[in-house]
């Protein structure tokens, strides 16, 4: 499955993006927590880029080096993306804590993130500084850890790179948000992310809406908030107004409200973001709202429910809001983060499937579980299905999604291990499982285990982790999955464990609670096995998205008892396995 000739990016290098950008008089708009908003023109920005860069080189940092930024939203963080570009280096934007009582688990992760890229320096605001001087310093970066300002040459404005940037010189880091064990630096080329910010403009453009609006609170350390928003606004010279992520959690009305304030006409989101819409915002927090503007809601990075995108549509229609706005999409960041999107001006496709079906045979029938199309590739996209062997599948049949275009990743940094396990002559394997229906993409599942919720990649290793030593859980027999719960408003995650013939009746609970103290995340489902029960491969490691599938599908159950007097006919009383 093709999209459109690949559009050709209007530029060669994001140092040209923002050249561009800065002489087109356009804003950015940053919503402080009080709702008011803070204007900071693009061409304030590249001032303030072009003097971190002489503060960069001041410091010590070489072309090529990695700067990890670790900056709440803001216009700092704009400005220090672009002076790591100007002079040469590569910023990898990472995740600020969000949990001061799990600053051992967020050293752990931010140190082996930093060891990762090599990271030579890094930047981070006043409030976070003496909490990321610890993983700084447990990744010996070479140059610390520093503030923006401790790092701005005042009258910096000229830089003068010591090579010439090209497309294929890798332009930043990107690590999936939330992601802790093993995690996998993705390198992205200028000409990568060019590609596909070109790829979403012409989109833009098919859909009538040349010129739009963007309104985000997506985190910026994020490739859907970072490409498929800020970069996405310097390319087009058109304003984007900003929310702190903190700010929609507290008050998701603000992003409705800021919609309408701008007459915002583009916003993308993962689907639990429309469900804590629909939970959390009161009709009275909408006065004087109007949304008629909003011409482009994208659904993606995470499983998209059609009951949560039907409600949406039909709760917040009251104040203009259009249903065909709301435009499920798929991708990732080693693709630039934009894949396929639902076809302009339409109504949103859903097919129903049978899980079983789906789970066991990778076959499409008929049945109750209800998916969601995410559209159709890019610009300069292809799509296919394949199977384990790599052979193409027709439509109809799940399999393997994988990726080809001048979006897709050079591959990971520093890692030809992973890069090989996944990038085949130009196509991406994505790890997740899919079909294709009448020439749209279903995306079903992942062959990969990772669990992803809010949007954020969460290693099963941690939960699993999480639960050793408690009693009555049977020692390396946990299973953690991501599964999408009835009624939903998004992925949740569910605990497949193991138990000991003494466990607590109220072990259900332990677990929850034990997996909710240890990782910050809350488990919605408990699964209490008999021993044996969870599937394993011959060397005796459990099989995760095998066991995901068949409890999913209501098969996971304990082996029969096989009596040891025969091998042949079952002995009395005994049921062959």
């Amino acid at each position: 499955m093709k999209g459109p000739p690949a559009v050709r990016p209007r530029f060669e290098t994001l140092h040209e993006m923002l050249d561009a950008a800065a002489q087109s008089g356009q804003s950015l708009f940053f919503v402080g927590r009080d709702e008011k908003d803070r204007q900071i023109p693009m061409a304030d920005i590249r001032r303030d880029a072009r003097a971190f860069a002489a503060g960069l080189r001041d410091a010590g940092v070489a072309a090529g080096d990695r700067v990890a930024l670790v900056l709440p939203t803001g216009p700092e963080f704009v400005a220090c993306f672009f002076g790591v570009l100007l002079a040469g280096a590569i910023p990898v934007p990472l995740y600020p804590p969000v949990r001061l009582g799990k600053l051992d688990e967020y050293h752990r992760g931010t140190a082996a993130m930093l060891r990762a890229v090599q990271v030579a320096l890094v930047v981070t605001d006043e409030r976070i500084h003496p909490i990321l001087g610890v993983a700084a310093a447990d990744a010996a970066t070479r140059l610390g850890c520093v503030t923006p300002s401790g790092c701005t040459r005042v009258g910096g404005h000229e830089i003068n790179p010591e090579t010439r940037t090209v497309a294929d010189d890798v332009a930043m880091i990107q690590f999936s948000s939330g992601t802790t064990h093993d995690p996998k630096p993705v390198a992205l080329t200028h000409g990568n992310l060019l590609y596909n910010i070109a790829a979403i403009a012409d989109y833009f453009a098919g859909g009538g809406m040349p010129d739009p609006v963007g309104v985000t609170w997506l985190p910026l350390y994020h490739d859907m908030g970072l490409i498929g928003n800020l970069l996405t606004a310097f390319y087009l010279s058109r304003p984007l107004v900003l929310l702190p992520p903190e700010l929609f959690l507290a008050v998701p009305a603000a992003w409705l409200r800021a919609i309408s304030r701008h007459r915002g006409t583009v916003t993308a989101a993962p689907n639990f973001a429309f469900g804590l819409c629909l939970d959390r915002i009161r009709d009275d927090e909408l006065t004087g709202v109007d949304l008629s503007s909003w011409r482009l809601c994208l659904n993606g990075a995470e499983t998209i429910s059609a009951e949560v995108a039907r409600r949406f549509s039909d709760r917040f229609g009251r104040w203009g809001f259009a249903a065909s706005a709301l435009t499920p999409c798929y991708g990732l960041a080693e693709a630039s983060v934009a894949v396929t999107f639902k076809p302009a001006k339409s109504t949103f496709k859903t097919v129903g499937a049978r899980a079983e079906s789906l789970a066991s045979a990778g076959v499409v029938e008929p049945g109750d579980k209800e998916l969601v199309s995410t559209g159709r590739p890019l610009a300069g996209v292809e799509v296919e299905i394949r199977d384990d062997d790599s052979g193409p599948l027709p439509a109809g049949r799940v399999g393997r999604i994988v990726v080809r275009g001048p979006n897709v990743m050079a591959g990971y940094l520093g890692r030809t291990d992973l890069t090989e396990q996944v990038l085949h002559d130009g196509w991406l394997d994505t790890g997740d499982l899919g079909f294709l229906h009448d020439g749209e993409l279903f995306v079903c599942g992942r062959s990969k285990e990772t669990v992803i919720i809010r949007g954020a990649n969460h290693a099963p290793q941690d939960f699993e982790a999480a639960l050793g030593g408690l009693p009555g859980v049977r020692t390396g027999c946990a299973v953690a999955v991501g599964y999408i719960p009835a009624e939903s408003q998004g992925e949740a995650l569910a605990m497949l464990v193991e138990t000991t013939s003494d466990a607590p009746p109220g072990l259900a609970s332990d677990v929850a609670a034990r997996v909710l103290q240890r990782t910050g995340i809350t488990v919605d489902h408990v699964e209490l096995l008999a021993s044996g029960t969870l599937p394993r491969t011959s060397s005796g490691k459990l099989r995760r998205l095998q066991a995901r599938a068949q409890w999913l599908a209501g098969t996971l159950s304990p082996p029969q008892k096989v009596s040891v007097l025969s091998q042949g006919a079952p002995a009395p009383g005994s049921k062959r396995c």
